[in-house]
C-alpha cells in the first residue's frame, strides 16, 4: 500500500500511476537522457502541465486544484514509481515553499507550468546587505536539481545573522550563471549556481529558515524515496517468484524468502514515514520537524539499501546497464545525497526527540451526536470515586472493554474506540486491560454460550477475574497445531492431560483458555478444541520458570486428569482451531492519541542513563526515526480502520518491526551505559531490560515466524 489513504488519494495515485505508465516509458526515458542532463525538458513534459500536476498543491485563487501536501505525496511517490523524468521534483517543492512562505506572485506562474531548480543547502554562498533593504548574493552553490532547466531557482545564503532563502528567475546575467553538472541520476538535470554580487529584492526573499524549508524538502523527498522503493520491491519479488535454479523458483528458498519480506516490511515502515511527514507538515513547527526527520532518517537511506538489494535479488541481470533496476537505483542515491548528509539528520531528530514531546492528536470528521459529552460526564463521575471502586464502575457503564457489544460493552466502533480513550486521557484516567482476557472475551462473546458470557464476561471486566492461555507446548510452540495435550470424554465432561508452557502469569490467574486435541485420529488443525480450566481444579500444578533476567513471568503448567465440564468447552469438539484464530472481528482500536508505541523512547532510555553527547544523539536520531515510523504504521492502520478499510498485511509487519527496533534500542543502551551495565542497578539497569528482551521477540510469533507470515501470505511466495 502506498501514501495514499484516503478514496480521493488512491484515485489521484492511479490516475498518476497510469499517466507515467502512457507517457513515461522508461524506453523513451532512456532516449533522452542526454537532453535531460544538458537541462532539456522531456518531451512530454507538456503533458505533464497539461494534466495539471504543477499546480495540484497550490491555492485555487493562484490557479491550482487546492490540495495538501498529503495529495503531493502521494503524487510525487507514484511519478517516481514510475521513473517520470524532469524537474517535477524541484518545481513542486519549491512552489510549495513559495505557497507557504512568499512571494504568492510567483504562484500564478508555477501554476501555469513554470519549471523550478532547488538548491538544498545554502553552503558556498554569501549575501551582504544590499540597496533597498535586499542582499547581494555571492558563491557558488552545491549542486541542485532542475538549476539547468529552471525558470526560476530556489536558492540559499549565509547572511549575518542566518540563512537567507530566495526564488529569482534563472535568466543568465553578468551576476547570475548556471552550469549543468553530470548528476548520477540521468533522468533528470543537475546543476551548480555561481553568483557575483547578485541583486536579491525583498519581494523575492522567503520567509523561512534553513530547518524549517530542509523539513518541507525532507517531506516531498521521501515521498520520492517511497515511490522508488516501491519499485525495487515489487520488482524483486515479481523476479524471484518465477526464476528457477535446482527445479524450483528462487522466492521458494527460505533466506530469498526472508530477504523479501524484510525489504517489504521495510517499505511499509517508509511508507509510514512518509506519510507522517507529508501529514505533519501543517503541524506547529517542532512538531513538522520532527515528522520530516523522522522521513529523511528512514526513507532516504532506506531507498539506497532497497535499491542495491533488489540488484542482488535479480543477480546479474539486475547490474547490468539494460535493466532499469539500476536507474531507480541511482535516484535514490540522488535523493539521499541531495538532502544529506544522513548523519545531519539524525543528529537533528536527536536533539528534536530529547526537546520535544511528539503529540500524535487524532481530529475526526464526524462525531456521534453527544457521544462525546456522555462519555466525558460518565469518566468524570468514575475520576471522583474511590480507586477501589473505578474498575466496577468503568465495566458496569460499559467502558472496560467499550468495543465489546452490549452489556458488556457499548458496541463502539473505532470512531467511538477513539473518543473513549480521548477522553480517558482527558480525565486521567487509564483504560483498564484485562491482558490474557483480551483474548479470552474476544472468543467467548462471539463462540460461548449466554451461561460462558454471563460467567465470565462482567467479572473478567471489573476486575474479579483473571486469566492465562495454556496454548503452547514443548514440542508445540510456532507449529501450535501439533499440541498434544489431550482430552478424553467422561461422563459430563473431559478428562484433560498434558504439559503447557510459556504460560504468562499461570501461578495468578483464575482461568485459562486450554486447547487440547480431542480427536487424535483427525488432521492435526482438525482434532482440537477449546476449552475453559479453572485453574483450582484437582490435577492442574505450576511450575515457575525462572528467566534469564531472573524473574518468573512463565510458567510450566502440567494437566493431570484434570476434569473439565461439558459446559466449559467452547463452541463445538473439533473447534479449537478456528476459535482460537478468532481476532481482528473483536480487536479493539489503538485508544488515547491513536497511537500504542513501544513504552521505551530512545531519548527517555538516554536521559534514564544519564548519557550524552554527539554518538548518543546520533544514536538516539536513528533509532527515534524508525520507532516514530512504527507509531505512524499503527495510526495510519487506525486511520484506515475509520474509514472503513481493512489494514491488510501491517499487523505482521508491525509485529516484526516492533520488536527489531525494541531490541536496537535496548541494544544500544548497553553501548551507551558502558562498564556501568555491567555492574547492575542504576545505569547498570540497562542490562536487565536487554536480558528481558525474549518475551517481545517470541511472543506472538519469532521473527522468522513473522517473515513467513509475510512472505508466503502477503507476498504470495512458495512454501519451500
Amino acid at each position: 500500500m502506498g501514501i495514499a489513504l484516503t478514496q480521493d488519494q488512491r484515485d489521484l495515485a492511479e490516475a498518476v500511476r497510469e499517466f507515467t505508465a502512457r507517457h513515461a516509458p522508461t524506453t523513451a526515458t532512456r532516449a533522452e537522457f542526454g537532453r535531460l542532463a544538458a537541462g532539456g525538458l522531456p518531451t512530454m513534459w507538456d503533458a505533464v502541465r497539461a494534466q495539471g500536476f504543477l499546480g495540484i498543491h497550490l491555492p485555487e485563487s493562484a490557479g491550482g486544484d487546492g490540495g495538501g501536501v498529503t495529495e503531493l505525496a502521494v503524487l510525487l511517490e507514484e511519478a517516481a514509481r514510475g521513473l517520470l523524468p524532469g524537474p517535477l521534483l524541484p518545481t513542486v517543492a519549491v512552489s510549495l515553499a513559495v505557497s507557504r512562505h512568499g512571494p504568492a506572485a510567483l504562484l500564478p506562474r508555477f501554476a501555469a507550468g513554470a519549471t523550478a531548480g532547488c538548491v538544498t543547502s545554502a553552503a558556498g554562498v554569501r549575501a551582504t546587505p544590499g540597496p533597498g533593504g535586499g542582499w547581494l548574493a555571492t558563491g557558488t552553490t552545491v549542486p541542485g536539481l532542475g538549476v539547468a532547466s529552471g525558470e526560476f531557482l530556489l536558492l540559499g545564503a549565509e547572511g549575518p545573522d542566518g540563512d537567507v532563502w530566495f526564488v529569482v528567475p534563472a535568466e543568465p546575467s553578468a551576476t547570475l550563471a548556471t552550469e549543468p553538472a553530470e548528476g548520477v541520476d540521468p533522468t533528470r538535470d543537475l546543476g551548480r549556481v555561481t553568483l557575483a554580487a547578485h541583486p536579491v529584492a525583498p519581494g523575492q526573499v522567503l520567509d523561512v529558515t534553513t530547518d524549517e524549508l530542509r523539513s518541507l524538502l525532507a517531506a516531498l523527498f521521501a515521498a520520492e524515496a517511497v515511490g522508488v522503493a516501491r519499485w525495487c520491491q515489487q520488482t524483486g519479488l515479481a523476479y524471484v517468484k518465477v526464476r528457477e535454479q535446482f527445479g524450483r523458483p528462487v522466492g521458494s528458498f527460505q533466506a530469498v524468502k526472508h530477504k523479501c519480506a524484510r525489504l517489504f516490511g521495510q517499505l511499509e515502515v517508509m511508507t509510514a514515514a512518509a506519510w507522517d511527514a507529508a501529514a505533519g507538515a501543517g503541524q506547529d513547527r517542532d512538531q513538522a520537524a520532527y515528522s520530516a526527520a523522522a522521513a529523511a532518517v528512514t526513507c532516504l537511506a532506506g531507498a539506497v539499501d532497497i535499491g542495491l538489494d533488489t540488484v542482488t535479488l535479480l543477480g546479474g541481470i539486475g547490474y547490468t546497464w539494460e535493466h532499469d533496476t539500476h536507474l531507480y537505483w541511482r535516484r535514490a542515491i540522488s535523493l539521499a545525497t541531495l538532502l544529506g548528509p544522513a548523519a545531519a539528520w539524525e543528529d537533528r531528530l536527536g536533539g528534536l526527540a530529547a526537546a520535544v514531546t511528539r503529540t500524535r492528536s487524532l481530529a475526526l470528521d464526524r462525531e456521534p451526536a453527544g457521544f462525546r459529552d456522555r462519555i466525558a460526564a460518565q469518566l468524570a463521575d468514575v475520576a471522583a470515586a474511590p480507586e477501589p471502586d473505578r474498575r466496577r464502575l468503568l465495566a458496569d457503564a460499559g467502558l472496560a472493554g467499550p468495543h465489546y457489544p452490549r452489556p458488556y460493552g457499548l458496541g463502539a466502533g473505532p470512531a467511538e474506540q477513539v473518543i473513549i480513550g480521548q477522553e480517558f486521557e482527558r480525565a486521567g484516567l487509564r483504560p483498564p486491560t484485562t491482558t490474557v482476557g483480551e483474548w479470552a472475551l474476544p472468543t467467548i462473546l462471539a463462540h460461548g454460550t449466554d451461561a460462558q458470557r454471563d460467567r465470565f464476561v462482567l467479572p473478567t471486566l471489573r476486575g474479579e477475574l483473571s486469566w492465562c492461555q495454556l496454548f503452547s507446548e514443548p514440542g508445540a510452540g510456532s507449529d501450535l497445531a501439533s499440541l498434544s495435550s489431550k482430552a478424553v470424554r467422561c461422563d459430563g465432561g473431559w478428562r484433560l492431560t498434558g504439559q503447557k508452557v510459556w504460560t504468562s502469569n499461570a501461578a495468578e490467574a483464575d482461568w485459562a483458555i486450554c486447547l487440547a486435541r480431542t480427536d487424535p485420529d483427525a488432521p492435526k488443525h482438525k482434532g482440537i478444541s477449546y476449552f475453559l480450566v479453572d485453574m483450582r481444579s484437582a490435577g492442574v500444578s505450576v511450575r515457575p520458570l525462572r528467566e534469564a533476567n531472573g524473574g518468573y513471568l512463565f510458567n510450566e503448567v502440567f494437566l493431570d486428569d484434570v476434569f473439565v465440564p461439558d459446559e466449559l468447552m467452547v463452541g463445538a469438539p473439533g473447534d479449537g482451531w478456528r476459535l482460537a484464530r478468532t481476532t481482528l472481528g473483536n480487536e479493539r482500536v489503538s485508544i488515547g492519541s491513536g497511537v500504542s508505541g513501544p513504552p521505551l523512547t530512545p531519548a527517555v532510555l538516554a536521559a534514564r542513563l544519564g548519557v550524552r553527547g554527539p554518538a548518543v544523539t546520533r544514536d538516539v536520531g536513528r533509532l527515534t526515526g524508525w520507532q516514530s515510523a512504527t507509531e505512524a504504521m499503527t495510526r495510519r492502520g487506525l486511520l484506515q480502520r475509520l474509514d472503513g478499510i481493512d489494514p491488510g498485511p501491517e499487523a505482521s509487519v508491525l509485529k516484526l518491526m516492533s520488536s527489531l527496533i525494541t531490541a536496537d534500542i535496548r541494544r544500544a543502551g548497553l553501548g551507551w551505559a558502558g562498564p556501568a551495565a555491567a555492574a547492575g542497578g542504576g545505569a547498570g539497569a540497562i542490562a536487565q531490560l536487554y536480558l528481558s528482551l525474549p518475551p517481545t521477540l517470541l511472543g506472538g510469533g519469532t521473527a522468522e515466524i513473522q517473515l513467513n507470515v509475510i512472505a508466503e501470505h502477503v507476498l504470495g511466495l512458495p512454501r519451500g
